[in-house]
């Protein structure tokens, strides 16, 4: 890599790379497949949005409710790594396994196995934040990560898309294809991680206690109580529950909603490819504003970009529009999440890093869980799949309105 990035931040942000593999794979061509599974199945297409957006919530749901657990006790000395190993192999192993579905539901229940293995590996992923760099380099590592993650997780996409288009050419089945580009990706996924698994120390930590699954407990159980006193990190909490919800959404969904609109498909995995190659130098120049502009005041644009982006979706009806869409998500959306992260691990106790952003999972999981229930719930109510996807716009400005109240709060 051409910027100056230590061995440390360097294995953190391959994880990025081989992890944004698998959530390139969710965004583009697995709900496609799963299109395909639930037509085989007879499923109308705003039942197929909703059981996806169903399944999606489901994961995000069980995260969200045993993440806090197992970062705080990831925050026990020597805990971190393992755990996360953990995590990781249960994703890829979840990813593979999708490839041996051959009927919806079953499908649907491998996803959300897989999902929460991605999902969960994050929570410490994030927390090793504190423990790779310093304060000072933390917004532009964390944006390298997002950066190298979109660009990087291009390379076994391209594999997938050459498989999965060429089935026939090559001569072997759709299902057979699928589970091929399953394998790349977890194969990928697996690769990249091995430099942090090999090479991370946990710097930040709290010592070995006798009892440490019963220690974690008490712990998550203080600082949930002592976060409501500390008003800026329990503010910035709220307002990244209800902005992350839109974002979260929008990844988790826009691929269905495409397909649900009759889009070709093919149209939409290219549109998601370009997403990721304008998201590489915009997630860059973020991570190099944050050293010029107030981290929070970049926070606040990224949020009203995707307020816009939100509405836009709503009138959502040709492949055009489709490829706008995708264009001014990729400018937007690796400064977003990766100055969250950095902001987050600005304000909150280094040692404490696993349990806090475990918190933060709950808000972002979360929301997950409540914009996609919402999208899919408001779908089959009126049958209109624009009109779903249009409720997130309301998350945005909620967000921008509290995001806005947690900066005027200075720290304590």
């Amino acid at each position: 890599m051409r910027l100056k990035l230590t061995k440390e931040e360097r294995d953190w942000v391959l994880y990025d790379v081989g992890n944004s593999a698998f959530t390139l794979l969710v965004a583009t061509i697995m709900p496609i497949y799963f299109n395909y599974l639930a037509d085989l199945g007879g499923l109308s297409s705003v039942d197929y949005i909703a059981y996806w957006g169903y399944a999606a919530s489901v994961a995000t749901l069980i995260v969200a409710v045993a993440g806090p657990v197992f970062g705080t006790l990831a925050d026990t000395k020597g805990f971190k790594k393992p755990i996360f190993l953990v995590t990781v192999i249960l994703g890829a192993a979840g990813c593979i396994s999708l490839g041996l579905a051959k009927q919806w539901l079953i499908f649907l229940i491998i996803y959300v196995i897989g999902k929460i293995g991605f999902s969960g590996s994050l929570i410490f992923y994030d927390s090793m934040l504190a423990d790779v760099t310093t304060e000072e380099r933390m917004d532009d590592v964390s944006s390298q990560g997002y950066a190298w993650g979109y660009i990087g997780s291009c390379v076994p996409f391209v594999a997938c898309l050459g498989v999965v288009l060429g089935a026939d050419v090559i001569g072997i089945t759709m299902e057979t294809a699928m589970a091929l580009a399953f394998t790349i990706v977890a194969v990928w996924w697996v690769v990249m991680s091995l430099p942090l698994v090999k090479g991370y120390h946990q710097k930040h930590y709290v010592e070995r206690r006798k009892h440490a699954v019963r220690e974690s407990f008490a712990r998550l159980g203080r600082t949930f109580c002592n976060v409501r006193k500390e008003k800026k990190i329990f503010v910035f909490l709220l307002a990244f529950f209800f902005y992350i919800d839109g974002v979260y959404t929008i990844i988790d969904m826009a691929t269905a909603y495409g397909s649900a609109l009759g889009l070709d498909s093919t149209g939409l995995l290219l549109a998601f490819l370009m997403t990721q190659i304008v998201a590489f130098p915009f997630a860059i120049l973020f991570g190099k504003l944050a050293q010029k502009y107030a981290t929070d005041k970049l926070i606040l644009v990224c949020i009203g970009a995707y307020f816009g982006i939100a509405v836009f979706a709503m009138f959502l009806s040709t492949q055009v529009h489709f490829w706008i869409l995708a264009f001014f998500v990729g400018m937007f959306q690796g400064g977003i999440q990766a100055l969250s992260r950095s902001y987050f691990a600005k304000i909150i106790p280094a040692n404490q890093s696993g349990e806090y952003f475990g918190l933060l999972d709950i808000c972002g999981k979360g929301a997950s869980f409540m914009g996609t229930a919402v999208v899919s719930l408001i779908s089959q109510l009126t049958g209109n799949v624009n009109l779903g996807v249009g409720m997130i716009a309301v998350m945005f400005l909620i967000g921008i309105l509290l995001f806005g109240a947690a900066v005027k709060i200075k720290g304590e």
